[in-house]
């Protein structure tokens, strides 16, 4: 079961030296009678290990060792006085004198040296099951060192080091091992030290030791540890659901199967079978954790952090043996509050709770700081779909910010094996990273049929409101471009240089070319605002420029080529170069065209005149200006 231990660890401690500390104490027991005995009688190592109660087993093993040894050291200085005593009777025999009576305590001192062997197996199993595997191993190691009857104490030592993550250590110390094949535990960490290694020898090794497993229920336990690692979720419900059917009261199988469901976003299936388990132990730091983590995905990190109060009022400062469910509280803490000191909690749990490399990561892709997230995930294997997805986020931002076709290319390849997968294909993220695939090879067509299958799931979420406008204007839909990019409600994107192109581009496309150009009058004098300039000079023009008369005459009433002529005249302004006054002279006379046409007003015309007498190329404009002002003689405009 995954029972937590008890808090009264304290307590237990003080006992166990007050019963150390006195006679007077057991003497009112005794004359207390049998409930007096009871009430005095020493504590026993099952009791603790029966509640879990891993500290103060290893406080009572490591009080027991000392009085062993305090005892042993008094044996062994007796029996160093027994021998000096015999030289001395030997030396007084020599001399005639009386041999005097000496004790014999050597078999007592090496029966109390002896005292501790036992102890150290059970000081390294409540090491291990507390967590602290580096001393765990450390005393597995001792004993196998020492005791060559005990061979399988270097499979134990492996397997703390596997939990420290120390995979080719642990092969090195289970080969030690010569009984090794006969041992099913070797057999079970190998699998997984197989796994761990991953590639084509990985693979076979996997295979290998797969093929030796039983239908015992610890062969059975692993095996689904193996397809929940390799997430093969469903194929670990069913492994864990047919021990279930055998063994009802294995309730803490209740949690794995939780944890499937939720790795499968089944959260509200997750919640109900946690439910079973929490009704029984109330107070599992895994379970409650697991249904906040529930709640934020349903919900918000409101509601996932209101649940994980539960856990927060259950652990306390000197509860040791929850310290990784201190820690998970700290880490989920910061994931429900959107990344709230990360900086600060994050990196102390990098090699204690693995989602913390991937949070921190997120964090810093969120924050723009893309050469951090890169550096921390660069050397990242994934194995699962989320760093299989994380790991490409961040290699396509790396190359977007430094130009990199290699890294595009890889972070492509990423989004393909999990868009691909048979497992994720028809998840949502399985979509999202499809779409971002056909994104980065200009497939924009491909990209909206993804995008459009999961857009009801995303109707507050800016990012996916900025790449769906993005895909749609690439793909000419610009009226549909310009609604996502107008729900997008974050001021940092809505200030950037980026999102004011493409909609300054959904404007002009849809005829609003006065709103692009409030945009533009909107922005701070910078380069950004001389690249909108000239977009708005440029598509202005080039729409109004169209080969297709029906796309021509929905456009020319919008005031393109006014706004083009304003775009060029303040390029010229700042730089008389001459492609800049070619674009306004061409804008200009279209205007003009406009105007005998009936479909821009005649005032615009004195706004060109205006724009066109402050040119420098006034042999050109001076010609322009006569066929003007005579039209509008001819027809009593006044200019």
């Amino acid at each position: 079961g995954n029972r937590t231990p008890p808090r009264e660890q304290r307590a237990a401690m003080s006992a166990l030296y007050g019963r150390q500390a006195g006679g007077a104490g057991a003497g009112r027991g005794a004359k207390g009678g049998a409930a007096g005995a009871k009430k005095n009688e020493a504590p026993k190592l099952e009791d603790f290990v029966s509640r879990r109660d891993w500290t103060g087993a290893i406080t009572l093993i490591e009080f027991t060792n000392k009085a062993a040894g305090e005892q042993a050291a008094a044996a062994a200085a007796a029996a160093t006085a027994a021998v000096a005593a015999a030289v001395a009777a030997a030396q007084a025999a020599e001399d005639g004198t009386k041999t005097p009576k000496q004790p014999a305590p050597a078999a007592a001192a090496a029966a109390a040296a002896s005292s501790g062997g036992v102890n150290s197996e059970w000081l390294a199993y409540c090491l291990s099951h507390l967590g602290d595997f580096e001393k765990s191993a450390a005393v597995y190691q001792e004993m196998a060192n020492k005791d060559e009857t005990k061979p399988e104490c270097h499979t134990y030592a492996a397997c703390c080091l596997f939990n420290m993550g120390m995979y080719d250590e642990a092969e090195e110390e289970a080969a030690k091992n010569p009984k090794a094949d006969e041992n099913p535990l070797h057999v079970r960490l190998m699998m997984h030290l197989a796994h761990k290694k991953g590639g084509t020898e990985g693979e076979a090794k996997l295979n290998q030791y797969y093929a030796k497993l039983t239908d015992s229920l610890e062969d059975q336990l692993s095996l689904a540890a193996i397809h929940y690692r390799r997430t093969h979720y469903q194929d670990a419900i069913d492994v864990y659901k047919r021990i279930l059917l055998e063994n009802r009261d294995y309730l803490a199988l209740n949690v794995y199967v939780a944890l499937c469901y939720y790795k499968l976003d089944y959260n509200e299936v997750s919640n109900d079978v946690l439910n079973s388990y929490l009704q029984k132990y109330p107070d599992s730091a895994v379970a409650i954790n697991l249904k906040a983590s529930n709640h934020f995905k349903v919900s918000n990190g409101e509601a996932g952090e209101a649940e994980l109060k539960r856990l927060t009022d259950l652990i306390t400062s000197t509860d040791s043996a929850r310290s990784f469910a201190s820690n998970l509280v700290k880490h989920n803490m910061v994931v429900f509050r959107d990344g709230d000191n990360a900086l600060q909690v994050l990196p102390p749990l990098l090699n204690i709770i693995p989602e913390a490399k991937l949070n921190l990561v997120i964090y810093f892709l969120k924050n723009d700081d893309i050469e951090e997230a890169y550096q921390l995930i660069k050397d990242l294997e994934p194995t699962t779909t989320q760093e299989y997805t994380l790991k490409g986020v961040a290699l396509c931002c790396y190359g977007q910010k430094t130009d990199s076709k290699e890294h595009l290319k890889k972070a492509q390849t990423y989004f393909q094996l999990v868009g691909s997968s048979p497992m994720d294909c028809d998840t949502i993220p399985g979509r999202q990273c499809m779409a971002s695939c056909f994104f980065l090879l200009h497939q924009f067509e491909d990209v909206l049929i993804y995008l459009n299958s999961i857009k009801n799931y995303f109707t507050d979420d800016d990012d996916f409101h900025w790449n769906y406008g993005i895909a749609k204007s690439c793909d000419g839909d610009f009226k549909g471009a310009e609604e996502e990019f107008l729900l997008i409600q974050n001021e940092s994107y809505k200030s950037d240089y980026c999102y004011l192109s493409w909609l300054t581009r959904c404007y002009i496309m849809n005829g609003k070319a006065y709103q692009a150009w409030e945009l533009y009058l909107k922005m701070d004098t910078s380069s950004e605002s001389i690249s909108l300039l000239q977009q708005i000079a440029n598509d202005c023009y080039k729409v109004m420029s169209s080969d297709s008369f029906f796309y021509f005459s929905r456009m020319w009433q919008m005031g393109s080529f006014f706004f083009s002529a304003k775009a060029f005249d303040v390029l010229e302004k700042l730089d008389p170069a001459p492609q800049y006054w070619t674009g306004k002279r061409g804008a200009c006379i279209g205007v003009f065209q406009m105007v005998i046409a009936g479909v821009e007003t005649r005032d615009r015309l004195r706004d060109v005149c205006s724009m066109l007498s402050t040119s420098t190329n006034q042999q050109s404009v001076a010609s322009i200006l006569s066929v003007i002002k005579k039209w509008a003689k001819d027809n009593s405009l006044l200019m």
